[in-house]
């Protein structure tokens, strides 16, 4: 498979192995062909799929053929819930035996001791979002992180209270944006900058967002959107706006749900304050798994009680003389000073399989993959479906791996066809039916089979 380089639209690449192999992009012939010459294509094999006969709302539909239930699904949600790694299931059983074995000195002993086990993902995990291991922590769920993170680093104080986000921010964001200012005895009505897109446009502007944080910077305490935007599938400029708040004095946090695994991140270099993320999503850990977060080092220093006021708890002691039990808390000198409950061994089990997956694949070569799988399912709908139009960024350096399609007919009834027809995707209110491949595992040949369900 060819390098998409940033330079070049991934369609280029595409139209260029089409002349090479004589054969025209659109067709059948050339999807197989690029699904044999994919280096990522074992990397399937390291995934459960859904078979056709075991998702819930296949049936037959009229005038149709009646699907093989040994045929996989085809799953296009890996930005709802990805799929699960083979891998766990072997994760699972070491730390299910290690307990029925070791009982309490599973703490301490064996594959991952559990005291420790959240210290065993810090390395894979911080390289996946470019952050150094001492800024990065896994713990909680991604809410709680964010409420932990909002706790320290929205600090109202003279004429700086407000908090700048997307309108459209996800409602977990925006609720808990809310409660934040509600606990300091604010207005959310009225600390709440909630930026919305141009009239007749479904995305931000960069320069829209640039603007408004250079021309009202001085009312602003933090800056906080989505990397990537989970309605539209938006990828924002996370280092020009992070650059632009901190000039203008504000602090800088990012929801990373829809952005870690999905597309490469620097959150280090490009100096962002915190982030948080979950992991079931494309990092493939599981519904509801155990979350990751990011402080920068320089928030860190010396692990002082003073330079934050964040919400405390035992696990953020000292490992060294956590179990010392003195009540005198010692706070970690890493972002591990921001975790206040032991984690769960059969979550970080979770999240171990998924990290050596991406260490495998490298994060680089599933962006390029991305790159071509959203060119070329853009190009399918363009030709085939011209009934569907894409809100997502036109510029493929401008989203991940989701299209976001409205449609012209009601979304209800072409989903309820669509599972029918054995395909996962998912349906976001009022009218957008999202599609996300899955880069490690998806053939290109999935979406032409995704097009042959579309109504036209």
């Amino acid at each position: 498979m060819a390098d998409s380089a940033t330079s070049r639209h991934p369609l280029e690449d595409l139209q260029k192995l089409a002349k090479e192999w004589d054969v025209p992009v659109l067709s059948d012939e050339f999807a197989r062909l690029m699904d044999i010459n994919d280096p990522l294509a074992g990397f399937r094999e390291k995934f459960h799929y859904p078979k056709m006969g075991d998702l819930p709302l296949v049936r037959r539909v009229d005038g149709q053929p009646p699907v093989d239930p040994s045929e996989d699904g085809i799953y296009l949600c890996g930005n709802s819930l990805g799929l699960m790694p083979r891998e766990v299931r072997n994760q699972l059983d070491t730390q299910m035996s290690q307990w029925a074995r070791f009982g309490v000195f599973g703490h301490r002993h064996g594959f991952m001791p559990w005291a420790f086990c959240d210290e065993w993902l810090l390395q894979d995990m911080s390289d996946l979002v470019g952050a150094l291991p001492e800024e990065t922590c896994v713990m909680n769920s991604l809410t709680v992180n964010l409420h932990l993170c909002l706790t320290a680093f929205y600090q109202p104080a003279g004429a700086r209270t407000k908090v700048l986000l997307e309108s459209q921010a996800f409602p977990s964001d925006h609720y808990a944006v809310e409660s934040q200012i509600r606990q300091r005895g604010l207005d959310p009505a009225a600390e709440m900058i909630c930026l919305k897109p141009r009239d007749g446009e479904h995305c931000l502007r960069t320069e829209d967002i640039l603007q408004t944080i250079q021309s009202r910077g001085q009312e602003i305490a933090l800056v906080f959107f989505s990397g990537v935007h989970y309605y539209t599938g938006q990828l924002f400029d996370i280092a020009a706006i992070t650059e632009v708040s901190r000039a203008s004095g504000c602090l800088v946090g990012w929801d990373l749900a829809h952005a870690v695994g999905n597309v490469p991140l620097r959150l280090h270099d490009w100096d962002v304050d915190f982030a948080a993320w979950c992991t079931y999503k494309y990092l493939n850990c599981g519904a509801g798994c155990i979350a990751g977060a990011f402080v920068h080092r320089r928030h860190l220093g010396g692990g002082s009680r003073e330079r934050l006021p964040r919400l405390e708890g035992w696990w953020g002691h000292r490992i060294e003389t956590r179990f010392d039990m003195t009540n005198q808390m010692e706070p970690d000198e890493t972002a591990g000073q921001f975790r206040v409950t032991n984690p769960s061994m059969i979550q970080a089990a979770c999240v171990r399989a998924s990290l050596d997956v991406f260490k495998l694949a490298g994060m680089q070569q599933i962006r390029r993959k991305s790159l071509l799988l959203t060119a070329y399912l853009e190009h399918l709908l363009k030709h085939r479906v011209p009934s569907c139009s894409v809100i997502s960024p036109r510029d493929p350096q401008a989203r991940g791996a989701q299209l976001s399609l409205l449609l012209a007919c009601p979304v209800e009834r072409v989903l309820s066809e669509l599972e029918a027809r054995g395909v996962a995707c998912d349906e976001r209110k009022p009218n957008v039916i999202r599609v996300a491949r899955r880069r490690c595992t998806t053939p290109l040949a999935m979406c032409c089979d995704l097009l042959k369900c579309l109504p036209t």
